[in-house]
């Protein structure tokens, strides 16, 4: 018996022990599989990066925005390809068949997100609704378009915020990148001031902005007087720009109109408060 016993613990010291080379065998595999998979797709994102990159430079090629997102979306294709096939390659076909049939009814809903997330990326790509590089409002949600993927949209706002929205949540989307954009510029003056002193000055301030910002496409032109307020009188400048410049141009109208009207003595109004006091019932 006491033979019996000893072959028994042998070979179940054996049976574990090559359980334990086996498992170890397995994750060492798994572990050499993710390693080459990170390292094909280093490899594959710097390919296309080059490969894009050459196209913004070429002649006949695909112009910076277009090039970058589509950049992006072959990036994301590579890294969810590779994901897969190391999955494939880990657990073997059969295995991952099987475990997508069983867990099929489970992540059935997510996967309706993810084919709508999917479709919705594939429509905002072909129909050229927003591209890398355009400032955007999606939902209530503005910033600049950092990145495209087949599944979600990323958005980088004035503050550093990243905002990462699935693309079948979008359903609304204002592009501010395409086409000429309006800058609008209101300067109040005092009531005292002679009015078409003031809208002659802003009009050779105008002009002078105008020849030296390539940015400006049209104007910048005075409409004329549009609001008689409490302390001043507003008169309204307006002029067109290339897209994206609107912001830098309205602050330029503002520093040198401010600088003329200072050196003209023309008054901007501000906040008054006069104080009546009665002495001696006077």
């Amino acid at each position: 018996m006491n033979f019996v016993n000893k072959f028994k613990e042998a070979v179940e010291s054996n049976l574990t022990q090559e359980k334990i080379v086996d498992g170890t065998l397995k994750f060492s595999r798994a572990i050499a599989i993710l390693v080459i998979c990170l390292v094909i797709i280093k490899i594959g994102e710097k390919i296309i990066h080059s490969f894009f990159e050459r196209q913004k430079r070429s002649k006949f090629g695909l112009n910076e925005k277009k090039a970058a997102t589509l950049q992006e979306l072959f990036k994301s294709l590579l890294r969810y390809s590779m994901y897969f096939v190391a999955a494939i390659w880990i657990f073997d076909i059969k295995t991952v068949i099987a475990v997508t049939g069983v867990a099929g009814v489970a992540i059935g809903f997510g996967a309706q997100n993810l084919v709508k997330d999917i479709i919705s990326g594939v429509f905002i790509l072909f129909e050229d609704q927003f591209a890398v590089g355009d400032y955007v409002v999606i939902d209530g949600l503005s910033g600049f378009v950092e990145a495209i993927g087949i599944r979600v949209t990323k958005l980088r706002d004035f503050s550093g915020d990243l905002h990462i929205i699935p693309n079948g949540t979008i359903s609304k989307v204002t592009n501010k990148s395409r086409g000429n954009m309006r800058a609008l510029v209101d300067v109040d003056i005092a009531y005292e001031e002679d009015i078409d002193h003031a809208i002659f000055v802003i009009k050779e301030v105008c002009d002078d902005v105008k020849k030296d910002i390539q940015d400006i496409v049209e104007g910048p032109d005075v409409l004329g007087v549009v609001k008689l307020g409490e302390s001043g009188i507003t008169i309204r400048i307006v002029a067109k720009t290339i897209p994206m410049k609107q912001w830098a141009v309205e602050m330029e109208l503002r520093r040198r109109i401010k600088y003329r009207l200072d050196k003209e003595g023309i008054e901007i109004p501000y906040p008054r408060r006069v104080i009546l006091n009665k002495e001696g019932g006077k």
